[in-house]
């Protein structure tokens, strides 16, 4: 390329390019990678160390069967120490394009280039999957007529209208868990185009009276939903998409119109619309492994670039994958090219689809050097916490993988935020009833300063939850002691079997309105210690309406009414819906739950320490009774906010409390779980003064006072 003009935007919603000519070619740029567009052409760069030569397959759309112009590359005139570029004199974006690569012809170690497979860039933009077959990129042969294309777009070319990531401080969020699809691909939905990113759009008031401040979003990088297996006659398909195809795509099943650049531009409509609602974007992302799986799996990537560099191999039998995360294979995260690709594509998200955070799948493996011991200081960690372009990101990872390592609570880096399985396990085994643990619950709710404090973190580094897509929702959690999986074709040994659950005397579904009564209750509960707790909470996707899975605690497979939000249930469940938005409104309204450090035992201008604990008598928490199934606490406002008092009561009889005195204020109930909607949560100034020194709290509730 013999200009260095900077890239001109084009439209990224350009048609394909429909052409028969041949276009010049010259040696092009080895940075950026993959397919760049200039105003005299598009410069292509991929990374392979050991490969022989290339060949770059041009096609005039996403389904030609042949492409009309092929261009050699060698070693001598296209190659860069280990990166491989060519540059299309006056291509325009629209082109559609793929490779194939060809390797030494002394076979190595963990080689497994195949040019009989045809791969898409790594760095792709977008595929087209019109033509592509699975099987016929595990078997051997030829798979031209069965591939997936890669297609040039330029990403510079879009409003914003002024749009930026909104930057909400950790302390004051509240995350949303949701599935793209599952949220509006039901029926009941009433949305124009279910099970999209559009869709999303038009459930945004929804969002906003819920009163959630993010969205995290299951993996809408580009994935295979074609890969199914049949069960009973029903098709079941990768619904959540925790195997990547194509890492700076969108997902176009997701789009009304997933052609050319269109999905680039349904997905930041999306973004635009719910920043201007104030509501923030996080992706769950998954760099742990890729959709390659295995050794019998398709190639269609990385392996056909540069297997041998791209992922973890057996030592000693290079043929085969280490496989930490429990889906065939593990993704090289810390050597320099696969660390680069990573944080590439988290700036890309950042920068040119203004996304707010990311959430990691299997992020212990991250941490994984290239023994796959952990490391002390894991270059792609680190480089993600220090980077400038991603200073302001929320950054979460799931501090655990499917190989044993378990890091919640020190998982590498300062900012990153944890999703905190500790409180997981500890809430629901309070809330289930087991006796003794009122200690661990007081560190829990406090943002689990013996996880965190002792590491210089903050309570904003424990994400709080009890339930995610991974396991129960909320309601099966007070439903079921065990899973039912039977739909998911695996004979119910998939999921796990350690739910701390506990079905409130019926297993499943029951006419007995005691038990029902007792399982809304319990619903409450959970509610209100997690929206109680120092630390971010995060809840998945209509647990507020009490949304059932049947039992099922792994729905990975069921894009059908197991994973589908009903939204008849914001109906029918209209009282467990408002309890959760006064809820978080309740949260939202007083500093004192969502605090940006950990309690010191400071006094407050009013005298009162920032938290003091209790039992049933005041100052007596009972952190060694065995038996103890309660806990009070107090937590001191400002002089402009009041302060909270709360009783749990995990016993099933009621037990009788003692209240603090408080200068120049009176207590006021603002939540009492044992009373049905609409006296379950007191909007503000409806609270209900308190006339007595003492308090009744029934049998496996909580009840709330707030000072003014």
């Amino acid at each position: 390329m013999t200009t260095k003009t900077a890239p001109k935007p084009a439209k990224a919603t350009a048609k394909a390019a429909k052409t028969t000519l041949l276009y010049q070619a010259t040696k092009g740029d080895p940075h950026p990678l993959g397919s760049t567009v200039y105003p005299d052409g598009v410069n292509f760069s991929v990374f392979s160390q050991n490969a022989a030569s290339m060949e770059l397959l041009l096609f005039a759309e996403g389904n030609s069967t042949e492409p009309f112009q092929i261009i050699k590359m060698t070693d001598e005139g296209n190659k860069s120490f280990h990166f491989w570029h060519i540059f299309l004199v006056d291509a325009k974006p629209g082109l559609h394009y793929a490779y194939r690569v060809h390797g030494p012809e002394e076979k190595k170690p963990g080689h497994r280039f195949t040019p009989e497979k045809v791969l898409i860039d790594p760095y792709a933009y977008g595929n087209s999957m019109d033509l592509w077959n699975r099987g016929a990129a595990c078997l051997p042969g030829d798979n031209l007529t069965q591939s997936m294309r890669s297609v040039v777009i330029d990403p510079l070319d879009y409003d914003w209208e002024g749009d930026r990531p909104l930057n909400r401080p950790m302390q004051d969020s509240v995350i949303y868990e949701m599935h793209v699809g599952g949220f509006t691909r039901a029926g009941n939905s009433h949305v124009t185009s279910p099970g999209t990113f559009r869709a999303v759009i038009e459930k945004i008031p929804y969002l906003q009276s819920l009163g959630v401040t993010a969205v995290e979003l299951l993996p809408v990088f580009q994935f295979d939903d074609t890969e199914a297996h049949e069960f009973e006659g029903n098709k079941l398909n990768n619904f959540w998409g925790y195997s990547t195809m194509a890492y700076f795509a969108p997902h176009p099943g997701y789009c009304e119109s997933a052609g050319e650049a269109q999905h680039m531009t349904e997905f930041r409509d999306m973004v635009k619309a719910l920043h201007k609602a104030g509501i923030e974007v996080i992706l769950d992302v998954v760099f742990n492994h890729t959709d390659e799986g295995n050794h019998q799996g398709p190639t269609f990537s990385f392996r056909g670039f540069d297997n041998l560099n791209y992922y973890y191999l057996v030592d000693g039998n290079q043929d085969y994958y280490y496989d930490y995360t429990g889906c065939g294979n593990t993704f090289n995260c810390n050597h320099p090219v696969g660390s680069k690709m990573i944080v590439e594509c988290l700036r890309f998200w950042v920068e040119y689809m203004h996304v707010d955070g990311f959430r990691f799948d299997e992020g212990s493996v991250l941490s994984r050097g290239p023994g796959g011991a952990p490391m002390e200081f894991p270059p792609v960690l680190w480089q993600i916490e220090l980077d400038d372009v991603l200073a302001e990101t929320k950054v979460i990872a799931e501090a655990w993988d499917a190989a044993g390592l378990y890091q919640v609570g020190h998982f590498p880096g300062f900012r990153w935020a944890e999703w905190n399985g500790v409180y997981r396990d500890t809430l629901r085994k309070f809330v289930a009833g087991e006796a003794g643990i009122v200690g661990d619950l007081a560190d829990r709710i406090t943002g689990s300063p013996s996880l965190y404090q002792s590491n210089g973190h903050l309570p904003i580094n424990s994400v709080n939850f009890i339930t995610a897509h991974d396991g129960f929702t909320l309601n099966d959690l007070v439903s079921y002691n065990n899973k039912h999986n039977e739909a998911n074709g695996e004979g119910n040994r998939d999921g796990v079997d350690d739910n701390m659950s506990w079905n409130c005397g019926a297993e499943g579904p029951t006419d007995d309105p005691a038990i029902n009564a007792l399982r809304e209750q319990q619903i409450r509960n959970f509610a209100t210690l997690l929206m109680l707790s120092q630390g971010v909470p995060m809840f998945v996707m209509g647990d507020e309406v009490r949304r059932t899975q049947g039992g099922n605690n792994n729905a990975w497979c069921q894009d059908n009414p197991i994973g589908w939000f009903d939204w008849t249930q914001t109906q029918t469940e209209a009282g467990m819906l408002r309890f959760w938005s006064e809820l978080i409104a309740f949260r939202k309204t007083h500093p004192a739950v969502h605090r940006a450090r950990f309690f010191s035992g400071a006094i407050n201008e009013r005298g009162m320490p920032d938290i003091s604990w209790h039992g049933t008598k005041l100052n007596e928490p009972g952190w060694n009774d065995p038996h103890a199934r309660a806990l009070a606490w107090t937590v001191a406002g400002s002089l402009a906010h009041s302060d909270i008092h709360v009783m749990v009561n995990m016993y099933w009889e009621p037990l009788t409390f003692e209240i603090p005195q408080i200068y120049e204020r009176a207590w006021y109930t603002a939540v009492n779980t044992a009373l049905p909607s609409p006296q379950d949560i007191n909007a503000p100034g409806n609270e209900v003064l308190v006339n007595s020194h003492h308090v009744e709290v029934s049998g496996r509730s909580i009840v709330v006072l707030i000072s003014r």
